[in-house]
């Protein structure tokens, strides 16, 4: 079996700021699949569809400021993969910034307007992002729901299949 159909190595930890979209994705995901999962949130646990659920398991800024859970996030984590559709929302290129600013790797995936995504290629550029950087903490950040309907389940859809097992060892320790 190639090594690129193999999943990421584990354990990795997902983390993200609890919004809706991408970032619920991340988590959702970690959740299914028994992963660590965690990340900063606004204070309130803020979300555009109210308080974020206590089983998702993040810490609170301080403040309710967005900026302040993103950079938190980005910081804490080894790397960053940005899902948006289309093009780079406001907020997601403030994260690319803040990796760039705090050196930290990033991987943009932009997801077609119309029609269905390559599930696979993309898992593929995913996966091969999380080894070439030996990533062990992963933040996941996009667009919201509000913005890019489905997008939660076209983000969950390709982790899992980036960090879903096979049964089979993926070479790594």
């Amino acid at each position: 079996m190639n090594e690129s159909t193999h999943p990421a190595p584990s354990p990795i930890t997902l983390i993200s700021g609890g919004q809706t979209g991408a970032d619920r994705a991340a988590l959702d995901v970690a959740i299914s699949l028994g992963l660590p999962h965690g990340g900063w949130c606004p204070k309130g646990r803020l979300a555009e569809d109210g308080p974020l659920p206590i089983r998702y398991q993040l810490r609170q800024t301080p403040t309710k400021n967005y900026l302040d859970r993103t950079e938190r996030n980005v910081v804490g984590s080894g790397a960053t993969v940005i899902f948006c559709r289309g093009k780079l929302s406001r907020g997601s290129r403030r994260t690319l910034k803040l990796a760039a600013e705090h050196q930290r790797p990033v991987l943009e995936v932009i997801l077609p307007v119309k029609g269905e995504p390559d599930f696979e290629a993309i898992a593929t550029r995913v996966r091969d992002f999380v080894r070439e950087h030996q990533i062990r903490k992963l933040n996941v950040a996009g667009s919201r729901e509000s913005t890019a309907l489905g997008i939660h389940d076209e983000v969950s859809r390709i982790l899992k299949l980036v960090f879903a097992t096979d049964g089979e060892d993926s070479g790594k320790g």
